[in-house]
């Protein structure tokens, strides 16, 4: 027999863990996946389009964009294929979560990414490097929705936001490294060389995730213990078939009761099968209804969205749009030096200041709001400047501000839900600020940009999206928000198995040998 409490035994942490050692692995891989969206962003990379003056003499392309003779909003839409298998993957991985352990779907996207990034390198026209990085989304879901509520566990009570703060932290810095690496492998040696060099960093964390034993989340059972429970279930439920069918036979002889019985199993695991998904499927429409209830997440996430339409199309047009604007030959240099300084200092700014606040959400909007809006005034007004150095000054100061909102933002995500539904609450977190945020905003500005054709005016545009943020999180201020991140922390199992004869070794056979 299997003990009903097995389910709800803490397993002890493997040998390897600390949570200090968990953060800054998890904070490695974040960077890698984020140097990567720097990278495909990156003149050196991403590069231009054939161009040719008033005399016809023309000036061939370089980069992605050149070697594949790609328009404006080709380019943009490659930036955002990725978004298309990380929208799909999310949800998926989230509520694979409850059935699998989340640390080995971990590994599994991430061997999914080394591939396709892989893929990306030997990509030989515009449709093959739109799949893969289609597929590098794919494998950045699981990451994304399972990683933050493996820190949020295993950081200080009294840290616990700026310890978020660290981990997304890698994003600002990620992308700004990335450009300055894709400028750099672009310039001196070739586009596809940068692909090549992110599969291998990311390619000892792939083998990682399976390798080592793996940590157990708060609010979720051992898969173990789920497994042996669902099977003395299901063995016990074909045992019963087996008795009633048995007493229906008045004494007659079967003859080849062997198939009969291999037949009744078939028939019942393929019927546990098909209740099993649809149980799965009723749970995850369930857990969404209550996430789409919740008026404290579906603020933040609306002021996210708005945030992340802002926030994406800086990260891909930033270095051409200072290019134009201000003439700058080493713009992938500048945006990304700024952005690394800005990022880290803005994002564990934020973490730490929350802390101080007193880590709240209500506190939080407060947070999220004010810098979201004087970081928009700083940046509007950066792009107003025909200064070089006036603009540098201000758009380090409102790129200071709006990171500041990383740690913010995602603390709410996981603490406004119980800890049960924090893998899914980050996965519709981040399906929806990127189905709606920075999926349409590269193309679009592409679009608005090829119509005006004024970097600066496009720029403007763009920029006052963010007071629509800001806007939006204050909202966030006057609600009545609770904190649930301890509220049902009992891990979740399967249902006790009532109305059960207790199975000893060699029960199963001999009854279905009865029959």
């Amino acid at each position: 027999m299997v003990p009903p409490s097995s389910s709800m035994d803490p397993s002890p942490p493997p040998s390897w863990f600390t949570p200090k050692r968990l953060l800054i692995i998890f904070c490695v891989i974040n960077m890698i996946n984020y140097v990567d969206r720097g990278a495909i962003a990156s003149n050196g990379v991403n590069g231009s389009s054939e161009t040719c003056d008033d005399k016809g003499i023309c000036k061939s392309g370089s980069g992605i964009q050149g070697e594949f003779d790609l328009t404006n909003f080709q380019d943009g839409l490659l930036s955002s294929a990725f978004m298309v298998g990380l929208l799909v993957a999310s949800p998926i991985f989230a509520s694979l979560a409850k059935s699998y352990n989340p640390f080995r779907l971990i590994g599994v996207g991430l061997s999914v990414w080394t591939l396709s990034v892989a893929g990306c390198a030997s990509a030989f026209s515009f449709w093959f490097i739109a799949i893969c990085r289609m597929l590098v989304g794919v494998g950045e879901a699981s990451f994304i929705s399972l990683a933050a509520p493996f820190i949020d566990d295993n950081a200080p009570v009294s840290q616990k936001t700026a310890w978020l703060a660290m981990f997304y932290m890698c994003i600002p810095t990620g992308i700004a490294v990335g450009y300055v690496y894709g400028g750099y492998v672009g310039g001196h040696f070739h586009w596809r060389y940068a692909f090549w060099g992110e599969a291998l960093l990311m390619l000892p964390f792939a083998v990682f995730g399976f390798l080592v034993k793996p940590l157990q989340l708060k609010g979720f059972s051992p898969v173990e213990s789920k497994k042996a429970l669902a099977s003395v279930e299901t063995v016990s439920s074909v045992t019963d078939v087996a008795d009633s069918k048995a007493s229906k036979l008045d004494g007659r002889m079967l003859v080849g009761g062997d198939g009969i019985i291999g037949d009744k199993l078939s028939k019942t695991s393929k019927s546990e099968s098909i209740h099993n998904i649809l149980n799965q499927l009723s749970r995850f429409a369930k857990d969404v209804k209550v996430l789409l209830v919740d008026k404290v997440y579906v603020v933040n996430v609306f002021g996210y969205i708005a945030y992340n339409f802002v926030i994406g199309a800086y990260s891909y047009w930033g270095p051409k749009a200072g290019y134009n604007i201000y003439h700058l030959k080493s713009a992938d240099m500048l945006f990304g030096g700024v952005t690394i300084v800005c990022g880290i200092l803005g994002t564990i700014s934020g973490g730490f200041i929350l802390d101080r606040m007193g880590a709240t959400i209500s506190n939080a909007f407060i947070l999220l709001s004010g810098a979201t809006f004087l970081g928009a005034i700083s940046c509007f007004s950066a792009f107003c400047l025909r200064s070089l150095y006036g603009f540098i000054v201000l758009f380090a100061v409102g790129e200071l501000l709006v990171f500041a909102t990383q740690a913010p933002v995602n603390y709410v995500c996981l603490h406004c839900v119980r800890p049960s539904l924090r893998p899914l609450s980050m996965a519709i977190s981040t399906v929806s600020i990127h189905i709606f945020g920075d999926v349409p905003s590269s193309p679009l500005v592409g679009i608005l940009q090829d119509h005006i054709n004024n970097w600066r005016d496009t720029a403007l545009t763009l920029t006052s999206i963010l007071f629509l943020a800001a806007g939006i999180w204050f909202i966030g201020v006057f609600l009545h928000a609770v904190d649930k991140s301890n509220d049902g922390s009992q891990p979740v199992s399967t249902p006790r198995i009532t109305s059960r004869k207790p199975l000893l070794d060699g029960n199963v056979d001999e009854s279905l040998c009865e029959v």
